[in-house]
């Protein structure tokens, strides 16, 4: 497969690079990646983040650098629903680790892998801004606060029975300009 911004991605990334000086292009590389992400199936590839340094003229190891920082850029495939449980500490005093086994136990997989069927992949992530509601988590754009175990197998229900895909096509980046 062709690693190929399709017109309208491609449109949206140079409006997005035209913001930026000449020469300080590399500052949209996280809208970019973000595009890139849902553009080529949830995650980027080493090629997709090759596409992304050619696009923006900079070193391929720069982008695997942002990319493999932040959590929200996933670099290997994803289920349709990814399910990213926050870990840092209002979460985890308030049973984040809890959620985290019940889920592993509930869909058969460890944190980091995907069910057999593709549908659920199971990530903790740092910090996702919630504290007061903790412990959540966040599938897609959106947000489950106050979780207990109940929540948890109504939620897995809910997106097995719609067999939602809210991993990365909830991202909007046409409302990014």
């Amino acid at each position: 497969m062709e690693i190929k911004f399709n017109e309208e991605a491609l449109a949206t990334v140079n409006k997005i690079i035209a913001r930026y000086p000449q020469g300080k292009h590399k500052s949209a590389l996280l809208p970019i990646l973000h595009i890139a992400q849902a553009e080529f199936g949830g995650w980027l590839s080493p090629e997709t983040m090759d596409y992304v340094a050619s696009i923006l003229n900079i070193k391929p190891i720069e982008v695997y650098e942002v990319a493999s920082f932040y959590s929200m850029f996933n670099l290997k495939p994803v289920g349709k629903c990814l399910l990213e449980v926050c870990r840092t500490s209002s979460c985890w005093t308030r049973g984040a680790e809890d959620v985290v086994k019940h889920i592993e136990k509930r869909l058969n997989i460890k944190e980091g892998e995907t069910t057999k069927d593709g549908m659920f992949t199971l990530k903790t992530v740092e910090c996702l801004g919630s504290c007061g509601t903790a412990p959540m988590l966040q599938c897609g754009a959106s947000y489950h606060e106050n979780l207990t175990m109940e929540k948890v197998d109504a939620l897995i229900e809910e997106y097995r029975a719609a067999n939602k895909q809210r991993s990365y096509t909830d991202l909007d980046y046409k409302n990014t300009l």
